[in-house]
């Protein structure tokens, strides 16, 4: 095993130039990059320029007990860019922050940093810019950059009662995928000699581990001919995030707990624990998933639609935010949000 080089040895001018010495470009709105105090973009003169910025710290938003490195470094990358879903953006570029502890080599930067590389090549996004610094814990912020035409740009305060309430994909995957990697951490941590138990549990460890951003539904809703009244991307959980959009809109819902969206090992996964499933869609969080209300003239567009469920409706602000259960029994929709 070749030895570990310590940050301190090589200096942060020299880890950087390390870590964005083969940085490609692929956005033609880039005009100057990594290497100046300031990065320079050029946006067509047509577009909007879409920003959205994330902070994650170590112990909070990440447990680097059971997260590869590299995982962990696309992760993030992409749950900066899933916000740019939620405007219908295209994302362009990025700019990363790190705040590193004095234990992290310059390897193990290098391999989170090959991560976001990853995901920004993935996504054709460039890396334009940054700073790192000494932290006591590690620290990543990411802001990503997008761009948008005025009549692409989506909100969260556009729906109205009686509209479709949709959603991406399946939910509740990213929590589940959570709870195994914390088991086998205990276990582990309980006797370090047992090797973890996750054979035949991919999915939902790569929702927990490598999500994706759903930039695709950009595409989705021009080829169908329809723009969401209203959306957000699933980062909280859709109890949760149901909850912006109805306040921002001033208006009311009721979500189906039979319409929501399950993967099979999702739903054997909770069974093991014995957990609500349905819960845990609702607060699980991290999915990654877009969450949004389409007008009711746009259903024949949609139904049969092989990645959009609708899972409920708009109703009046008055009559509140409402899960009917399987049981045909209405509820107070609460935020629990998406905790440790």
């Amino acid at each position: 095993m070749s030895q570990l080089t310590e940050i301190a040895s090589l200096g942060e001018f020299a880890l950087v130039k390390k870590l964005t010495q083969d940085l490609p470009t692929q956005q033609p709105s880039t005009l100057v990059g990594v290497g100046e105090d300031c990065a320079v973009l050029q946006p067509a003169t047509d577009e909007l320029v879409v920003l959205s910025s994330e902070l994650f710290c170590e112990g909070v938003h990440f447990d680097l007990s059971y997260t590869p490195l590299k995982h962990l470094g696309y992760k993030l990358a992409v749950a900066t860019i899933s916000d740019l879903c939620a405007a219908n953006a295209t994302p362009t570029q990025l700019l990363v922050n790190l705040g590193l502890p004095a234990r992290f080599t310059v390897e193990a930067t290098a391999e989170l940093f090959e991560g976001i590389k990853l995901a920004a090549q993935n996504y054709q996004t460039d890396i334009v810019g940054g700073d790192t610094t000494a932290a006591k814990m590690l620290t990543v912020s990411i802001t990503a950059i997008g761009k948008a035409t005025k009549t692409e740009r989506t909100h969260r305060h556009g729906a109205a009662p009686n509209q479709l309430i949709c959603v991406s994909g399946d939910l509740g995957g990213a929590y589940l995928g959570l709870m195994l990697l914390e088991r086998e951490k205990r276990v582990f941590t309980q006797n370090a000699e047992i090797q973890p138990d996750l054979e035949g549990n991919n999915y939902i460890l790569q929702r927990q581990l490598r999500p994706e951003a759903r930039t695709d539904f950009k595409g989705i809703f021009e080829q169908n001919g329809f723009l969401p009244t209203a959306i957000i991307d699933i980062s909280d959980g859709i109890a949760s995030d149901i909850q912006h959009i109805c306040v921002a809109s001033d208006i009311g819902c009721k979500i189906y707990e039979e319409k929501i969206p399950l993967d099979p090992q999702t739903i054997a996964t909770a069974q093991l624990f014995n957990l609500d499933v349905t819960m845990c869609a609702l607060n699980g969080g991290e999915d990654y998933e877009l969450l949004f209300v389409v007008e009711q003239a746009h259903y024949e567009k949609i139904k049969n639609h092989p990645d959009i469920t609708i899972i409920g409706y708009t109703t009046e602000a008055h009559e509140g935010k409402m899960l009917v259960t399987r049981d045909n029994t209405a509820h107070e929709l609460l935020a629990q949000g998406w905790k440790r």
